[in-house]
């Protein structure tokens, strides 16, 4: 099946006897074993749920992957995937991540004795130079919040041939969008609250992999941890799943008419979308990815009050996140990687005046017509 069907009809069959077309929601935290010596698949609902294996196994089936594992958030994902790593070993990752990710690597890392670096430019890394304990390679592609694409090709290739593994965080674009396994990646993962839910409601991560060793060490994290996504929010995701593909749709056109309108007003210095063929890395997104997704970013001129501009839209909620069918605006350096140190910010490009736009689905002449009207109120 194609993707738009897999969205509906994968995943683990219904199993209640009753036909339905949704998959079960089990509201149970244990399960009956049949007797002493014979025992089911589920036990207990830390260790797995019916409909939670039914959207793990979903989500594996969308990313034509053996594996899926569903946590209570896209930060449990994250931690989930960092609980491979040990003492000693040490971690890369891009220089412009989630600030949640952001805040894990630069304060939880050392407790426990683990290293990391950030690279600039992962496309002109030379892994050769690489220490040797490093074991992870975290990615972002694009990058958050300056959609900066890295090769996922180049680097796993590197990565690999240096048995270092190479995790990607591909929440912006979705296994609708890219597919890091086929890119050569070894596990990855997402922040399912955004676009697999789709609708600001429910907080999920998704880790996906088709290595059965490691599998095996993730799923046992999973159990051990204890930050799983609940039934019911297995099954809110599973719906969101449904029309994903519809969404994506409708998000990437408005995001490329907006990026469009924004590149050519003379209010705004600096656009950041890697649908526009001014952006740096347009031809390699094109290589690895068959959509730009629905994220962009902006930066006004100096003739325009940042501060008055998000102000006065009334479309675009001021908000973080992403993903839901509204349109979000958001300030970085304060709401979404306030975690990062301000010599940071300003050595990466996040200061003051950049501002990240989540497109939405509404209409988008109702869009532009919103960010016109407040870059006219904005102008000093």
């Amino acid at each position: 099946m194609r993707y738009e069907s897999i969205a509906i009809h994968g995943g683990k069959t219904e199993d209640s006897g009753k036909g339905a077309v949704n998959y079960p929601v089990y509201l149970s935290s244990t399960f009956i074993q049949p007797s002493l010596e014979e025992f089911q698949e589920f036990a207990y609902t830390r260790g797995g749920n019916p409909t939670r294996s039914h959207v793990e196994k979903l989500v594996a089936d969308l990313e034509g992957a053996k594996y899926g594992l569903a946590l209570a958030s896209g930060m449990a994902a994250t931690s989930l995937v960092f609980g491979l790593l040990k003492q000693g070993d040490k971690v890369l990752i891009n220089n412009n991540v989630y600030g949640g990710t952001w805040r894990y690597v630069s304060n939880i890392f050392s407790l426990h004795g683990i290293e990391y670096e950030v690279i600039a430019n992962f496309n002109e890394y030379d892994f050769e130079q690489a220490d040797s304990n490093v074991k992870m390679i975290f990615l972002e592609t694009p990058s958050n919040p300056l959609l900066e694409v890295t090769d996922i090709r180049k680097i796993s290739k590197a990565a690999k041939a240096r048995d270092i593994l190479t995790v990607v965080d591909n929440t912006f674009l979705t296994s609708y969008f890219q597919k890091p396994l086929d890119l050569g990646a070894d596990i990855v993962v997402y922040s399912a609250t955004k676009y697999y839910a789709g609708h600001s409601d429910i907080l999920a991560g998704l880790v996906v992999l088709n290595d059965d060793e490691l599998y095996r060490q993730l799923k046992f994290l999973q159990n051990t941890y204890g930050g799983i996504l609940s039934p019911t929010d297995s099954f809110l995701l599973t719906r969101g799943i449904k029309t994903l593909s519809l969404r994506l749709d409708k998000h990437q056109k408005n995001a490329l008419t907006v990026a469009k309108f924004l590149k050519a007003h003379p209010a705004v210095k600096d656009v950041y979308y890697p649908g526009l063929e001014s952006h740096k890395n347009y031809d390699l997104q094109r290589a690895q990815a068959t959509g730009d997704g629905g994220v962009l970013s902006l930066r006004l001129q100096d003739g325009w009050d940042t501060s008055k501009f998000a102000k006065e839209l009334k479309i675009f909620d001021l908000a973080v996140s992403l993903g839901g069918v509204e349109s979000l605006i958001c300030h970085p350096a304060t709401m979404t990687h306030e975690s990062y140190a301000k010599e940071l910010q300003e050595q990466i490009g996040i200061d003051s005046k950049l501002l990240r736009l989540a497109i939405g689905i509404e209409h988008e002449d109702d869009l532009l017509e919103d960010l016109a009207n407040a870059l006219d109120k904005a102008k000093l």
